[in-house]
């Protein structure tokens, strides 16, 4: 989608970016605070998201949440928030006519969230029904006590349950006074906009938020590393696996493009070189890989489930295209396949007003930086054999990650499964 990006730095310290999109009929706009729930309390670890629930709510204008949300989606307008384990982000889309209405609701919102006793209490219902029905998905419980496991910032759903009564009214007013500056806002807006850019900029330069400063990503100390984490669960009939890479430094994007190179080749599609094959043997429904930042460190993941008859099989498959790489076994025909494949995938994936604002979040959100979507296809052509060899075996050679599996008696299996993981490391550390 055609597009001209405009970044700005405000006088009361926000920054964000004006993406005009001509002709289109969506308005969006996603805010970002440094917010996340590594700034609650660790006994109070809900804090941040009990805010968030609290935040697309009553205010000084609505004296209750459904008041607002009557005004506010009157004419089909969007809007979400959401907390993760740095950041809080406010989501809204509309149609492009009403684009200045739900701007001032949404601001209006953010800087004068009103608490209310009534709203508190029904929030901290809402946030219990949510991480109980979490409870109830396996792999996202496996991802999160791993994260606790290994150091990084988490908390798992049964003792954040059991903390929710711990947190006050006070509590969330503290956490919003304590994150909600205009300095550590920033924001993307996006759409047929470009002559009502100065209102626009106006209207987060006037923004009722005082002055703070931009929160940093905090220090997480990786812990219990190259062991394995096994949690019992007598109710599962397959196997949950987790395994995590690190490197001590944050990948630059040449880097992290070869690595996604690597992970599209081995387990984005139905026949890439893991999950398609061992599709076509019958061995798993699906596996996935990634990479994820944090301060100083990025982590390298692969994850999935499998039945235990079929485990031993898959991960075989998964050191051997490992090791293929690392020794420099790659088919140019596959990395032309794979890069042609990741082209084609993130040409669609810009043509909405919300997958243009997407294509920036991630890195804005994250250290200020503005990375161009029409850059992608030349860095995806830029990314070589020699750069993915060598990005695997920086991860191989630091020899750090830990091995979390999830199941019903599958400890010595999972220790198995780990002892053939390690022969991709052990080798050339």
């Amino acid at each position: 989608m055609i597009h001209k990006v405009n970044e700005v730095e405000l006088k009361n310290g926000t920054k964000g970016l004006v993406i005009d999109v001509p002709g289109a009929p969506v308005f969006g706009i996603d805010i970002g605070f440094r917010a996340g729930s590594f700034l609650s309390p660790k006994d109070k670890w809900e804090t941040a998201h009990l805010m968030e629930h609290l935040m697309l709510g009553a205010n000084k204008k609505f004296a209750s949440a459904r008041e607002f949300s009557a005004e506010f989606q009157k004419n089909g307008a969007y809007k979400n928030a959401s907390t993760g384990p740095y950041d809080m982000s406010y989501i809204v889309e509309s149609a492009s006519f009403e684009w200045e209405r739900v701007l001032d609701l949404l601001l209006l919102s953010v800087e004068s969230l009103r608490f209310s006793d009534e709203q508190f209490a029904a929030e901290m219902g809402n946030v219990k029904e949510e991480l109980v029905g979490d409870l109830n998905k396996h792999y996202r419980q496996l991802v999160t006590q791993s994260r606790e496991h290994f150091g990084m910032v988490a908390l798992k759903d049964e003792t954040r349950i059991n903390q929710l009564p711990n947190i006050t009214h006070d509590d969330v007013k503290n956490h919003y006074n304590n994150t909600h500056s205009s300095d550590n806002m920033r924001f993307i807006v996006a759409g047929d906009l470009d002559s009502n850019r100065p209102e626009i900029i106006q209207k987060f330069e006037s923004v009722g938020l005082s002055r703070g400063s931009r929160i940093d990503r905090p220090d997480e100390a990786l812990l219990n590393l190259n062991q394995l984490h096994y949690i019992e669960r007598a109710d599962l009939k397959n196997i949950y696996f987790l395994w995590q890479l690190f490197v001590p430094r944050e990948l630059d994007a040449p880097d992290r493009d070869a690595l996604a190179t690597v992970n599209n080749m081995l387990t984005a599609t139905l026949h890439s070189r893991i999950l398609g094959e061992a599709r076509e043997r019958g061995l798993i429904y699906g596996i996935s890989s990634g990479l994820s930042r944090a301060k100083n460190k990025t982590s390298w993941m692969f994850g999935g489930e499998v039945s235990p008859a079929n485990a031993k099989p898959v991960f075989e498959i998964i050191v051997r295209e490992l090791s293929r790489i690392a020794e420099g076994v790659i088919d140019e025909k596959d990395i032309e396949a794979t890069k042609n494949y990741m082209l084609g995938r993130h040409q669609r994936s810009v043509q909405t007003v919300g997958g243009v604002i997407g294509s920036y979040a991630g890195s804005y959100f994250y250290d200020d930086t503005v990375e161009d979507p029409s850059n992608i296809p030349a860095r995806i052509d830029a990314v070589t054999k020699q750069r993915m060899v060598k990005i695997v075996k920086e991860f191989l050679a630091c020899n750090m990650g830990g091995f979390s599996t999830m199941g019903n008696g599958d400890e010595l299996l999972s220790k198995e499964l780990l002892a053939s993981l390690r022969t991709l490391v052990d080798p050339v550390v």
